[in-house]
């Protein structure tokens, strides 16, 4: 069972064991992302998956494992760290986790919440079109991330996401 996730540097040739994450895509990228897993007995493992690194991420509550980097979006399972599903990533460049245990993940404009597999997602609307979201901390229940009005790109807030009932509030104007 993995217990622990980090996004390392390339590791030296031979320190951990690696398992290699890979999909087909036309944005092959020169880029690789390394993983380093810690499992339940503290053994340690690597995956390299294709592309830059964004985040990862794990669930308790749906007992998986999200990968996200520039090229694709993996689901591992956690007790093997086995392929679950994986979508290439054209959108994506937010992913954090809930104090509750679900995955959310952003593309420049929306805010979507993973309902078990990742094929599987719910857009939440917010009270403005929202461009350039950016996650920026979790406080009391609430995600806080800043954007800009959709076309409006004077026009910038600090915006929270309530996991209690999946609404987006303004915050402030900035």
């Amino acid at each position: 069972m993995i217990i622990s996730a980090e996004i390392i540097n390339q590791p030296i040739s031979g320190k951990y064991h690696e398992i290699r994450y890979d999909c087909e895509c036309e944005l092959r990228s020169n880029d690789w992302t390394w993983i380093k897993f810690t499992n339940n007995d503290y053994s340690e493992w690597c995956g390299s998956f294709p592309g830059f690194p964004i985040n990862v991420e794990i669930s308790d509550k749906d007992e998986n494992i999200l990968v996200l980097t520039n090229v694709a979006l993996f689901q591992l399972d956690k007790s093997s760290g086995k392929v679950l599903n994986k979508e290439l990533n054209y959108d994506y460049c937010q992913l954090t986790l809930s104090p509750s245990g679900d995955y959310i993940l952003a593309t420049p404009e929306k805010i979507e919440r993973v309902k078990g597999d990742i094929r599987t997602k719910i857009s939440i609307a917010g009270p403005i079109k929202m461009d350039f979201i950016e996650f920026r901390n979790w406080t009391n229940g609430k995600l806080n991330f800043i954007c800009d009005e959709f076309l409006a790109w004077d026009k910038h807030f600090e915006m929270e996401l309530d996991v209690s009932d999946w609404t987006i509030k303004i915050k402030n104007a900035i």
